[in-house]
Parts: C-alpha cells; sequence; structure tokens
C-alpha cells in the first residue's frame, strides 16, 4: 500500500489497490458507511485498524438507493465525501471506496438479493419492510468486493448488525463481524448522520430517547415491565417527540421467555420521530427479577 489514503470508485481500483496485502496475507479491514461522517464513524475505523494491525483498512462510503423505501430520505441523506475523506485521512485508512451506483448494481436493482429472514419484519423492519434486503444486499456485495476478513458495525445499528452476523453465519461468508460500542454526544444523544437535520429546538427534545434508555437500565433490575414501563414514562414526558416503539429484547433480538431468568443479558430500544427526523437508539441491559418491590410497580 502507498502512504495516505486513497479515493478510488470501481471494482477494478479496488481489486488492484488490495491484492499485495493479499498476497502477503495481510488481514483487510472494512468500514462501512453512507458517509457524512463523525465521530462514531472514527470510533469504527479506529477499531478496524486495531483488529487488521498492518493490514489495509478500506471505508466505503455508498448511499445505498436499495435501502430506502419510497418517500424516505434518500435525497435528503448528507453528502459530504470531502469532509468524509479528510474524517478517513485522520483515522489512517488505506483506501476509500466510493462508487457509483450503477457500479455497485450494474444493470440496475439486482434480480438475486439477500432475504433478511424473520428479524427483518419487526423492529425497523415493520416499517420500513424492504430496509433490511437493501443493507444485507449491499454488505454482502462489499463483502465480496473488499473480500474483508474483518467488518466493523456499530451497536447504535443494533439489529442491522444482528442481521450481518446472522448472514455471515447462515451463508458461511468467513468475515469476523465487530460490534463497536455506540459513540454519545456529551448530553447522551447517539451520534448520528442524521442529528444535523434537527434544529436547535428538536436536537434538545431528542436526548428523550437516550433518557428512555437509561430509565429502563436503571430499572432492569427489577424485571421487563418495569423498565418498560420506566422508559415509557420519560417519552410520555417528552413534547414533540413521536414514539415508534420501545421494547425489551433478549441480547440477540429474539423474543423473551414469560418468566426471564435472573441474570438475562437483554437490549432495551427505541425509535422515534423528532419533526421529520426518525431516530433510533438502543442498551445492553441485565434483567433482574420478574416481580418489582414495595413502591416499585407503578413507577
Amino acid at each position: 500500500m502507498t502512504a495516505g489514503t486513497i479515493l478510488v470508485d470501481t471494482r477494478e481500483e479496488l481489486a488492484g489497490l488490495l491484492s499485495e496485502a493479499r498476497t502477503a496475507g495481510r488481514r483487510v479491514g472494512l468500514v462501512p458507511t453512507m458517509g457524512a461522517l463523525h465521530d462514531g464513524h472514527a470510533s469504527l475505523m479506529r477499531e478496524a485498524r486495531a483488529q487488521v494491525g498492518e493490514g489495509p483498512v478500506v471505508a466505503s462510503i455508498f448511499v445505498n438507493p436499495m435501502q430506502f423505501a419510497p418517500g424516505e430520505d434518500l435525497d435528503r441523506y448528507p453528502r459530504t465525501l470531502g469532509a468524509d475523506l479528510e474524517v478517513c485521512s485522520a483515522e489512517g485508512v488505506d483506501v476509500v471506496f466510493a462508487p457509483a451506483v450503477d457500479e455497485v448494481y450494474p444493470g440496475g436493482e439486482p434480480e438475486i438479493t439477500v432475504d433478511p429472514g424473520p428479524l427483518a419484519t419487526v423492529l425497523e423492519g415493520a416499517s420500513r419492510p424492504t430496509h433490511f434486503r437493501g443493507v444485507l444486499t449491499v454488505v454482502a456485495k462489499l463483502f465480496g468486493l473488499v473480500r474483508a476478513d474483518v467488518a466493523v458495525f456499530g451497536q447504535k445499528d443494533f439489529q442491522q448488525l444482528t442481521l450481518v452476523r446472522r448472514m455471515v453465519a447462515d451463508l458461511c461468508m468467513g468475515v469476523d463481524v465487530v460490534g463497536a460500542r455506540t459513540v454519545r454526544e456529551p448530553d447522551g444523544l447517539a451520534m448520528s448522520s442524521r442529528n444535523r437535520n434537527l434544529d436547535p429546538e428538536q436536537r434538545r427534545r431528542a436526548v428523550a430517547l437516550h433518557h428512555a434508555l437509561v430509565e429502563a437500565r436503571d430499572a432492569a433490575r427489577w424485571g421487563v415491565d418495569v423498565a418498560l414501563e420506566a422508559a415509557r414514562a420519560e417519552m410520555r414526558q417528552a413534547h414533540g417527540v413521536d414514539l415508534d416503539y420501545l421494547v425489551i429484547r433478549a441480547a440477540d433480538l429474539t423474543e423473551l421467555p414469560d418468566d426471564v431468568p435472573e441474570g438475562t443479558a437483554g437490549r432495551v430500544l427505541v425509535a422515534a420521530r423528532v419533526g421529520d427526523t426518525r431516530l433510533i437508539d438502543n442498551m445492553p441491559i441485565t434483567l433482574g427479577a420478574t416481580r418489582a418491590p414495595a413502591g416499585r410497580g407503578d413507577s
């Protein structure tokens, strides 16, 4: 690899740049993004570097039309390639792959795509039924083009991370999928490219999502019902925040049993609209007893 970050936009250029590393047996890391990079993305790049050592780190920047349904914010999605390249360079990314749509989808939308399975029909999939088909299809393409040994995704998009891991396992793709922790603003709001769409008042209101997750985490020792009610009470106080879902699932996003064993690892997930901007967040929790002690049940 040559020094500095190299920008490529074709598959041939990408393959040529990575051939030496593959021949030498160095691990190749991939950070798939849609651009509009922030400190959360930068942390994924640092994690990729830690995973591959002296091997090349590739960041893809591609706003994937397949994961946007009609009427969603494909056209609104920020495109900031110049600033994104500065982030990648500062984090020591070797290659930025920023292809055009017809480079990724020659001939238009593919006839053969990845079926994301039943998990894609709930949570984000309930309101965006074609979303994960598009996500997994483009991720599978990127895995094939980069031939990555390790790929790093953020835990903020936890359902996406879970589905990518399932795809890799079920299709025997041979990629190590690493989930990096969510990076947050000082007030707790999860970093997201969509945050820039919020006006100052909406930005102030948006932190309610984080507050709700914290309430659920702190009440989780009293069981699922108490944790959910604590989070919902927080959201009821959040004016101007239109709740889509607020749920607690097992750590792999399967449904929890009626009687949850003490110490069960779970995940609390929330999605809401603030103005025209849809935000998601989640947090790991540890569930305790299924009944609240006196004084907690009505909290």
